[in-house]
């Protein structure tokens, strides 16, 4: 097995649910405790990819929530492999941060692999986000999920599939 590292970082506004969807798909747990993350968060999984002979440790920066990045958010984001976009489905504001976020990155860094979360699928009865919007979004973005990061509900699915385009990225790139 090839054996690589990928720095990912989780960006977005305050209170979106960055660390707890972090939280969900390092460690499986959830908790209802809100603490700011102040500058910047490091945890690491392991992925395994047996079809392409690759296990992935993914190094996951979760930076301080943001609607707009300074110099020290743009240092902590320097060298990313891919990127995790988490916004609240409950507060349309913060997709709306997601789209600056999104062109900040990408004018600073080009086009890297990323996948948008829209968390609080839990709460999706408080939703104000129309699915008009959500699949306008996914026609432009691509790779948009409905996630929960209280219940797990398809965080998995997301992270594995960003560790995924990172890793056709790098094989692109080589």
């Amino acid at each position: 097995m090839m054996h690589v590292t990928s720095k990912v970082c989780v960006v977005g506004d305050f209170a979106v649910g960055k660390t707890s969807v972090t939280e969900r798909f390092v460690n499986n747990h959830f908790s209802d405790k809100y603490l700011s993350t102040v500058g910047v968060k490091i945890d690491t999984t392991e992925l395994e990819f047996p079809a392409l002979g690759v296990t992935q440790k993914l190094v996951i920066w979760d930076v301080a929530g943001a609607d707009e990045f300074g110099p020290t958010e743009f240092a902590f984001l320097r060298g990313a492999n891919g990127f995790i976009y988490v916004a609240d489905g409950t507060r349309p504001a913060t997709l709306a941060a997601i789209e600056h976020l999104h062109s900040q990155i990408t004018k600073k860094y080009g086009t890297t692999p990323f996948v948008l979360l829209i968390n609080k699928r839990d709460l999706s009865h408080d939703w104000s986000v129309s699915d008009e919007y959500l699949d306008a979004l996914t026609k432009a973005y691509g790779n948009v999920y409905r996630t929960s990061a209280k219940t797990g509900d398809d965080v998995g699915l997301a992270l594995t599939r960003l560790a995924e385009l990172i890793l056709e990225s790098d094989m692109r790139g080589s």
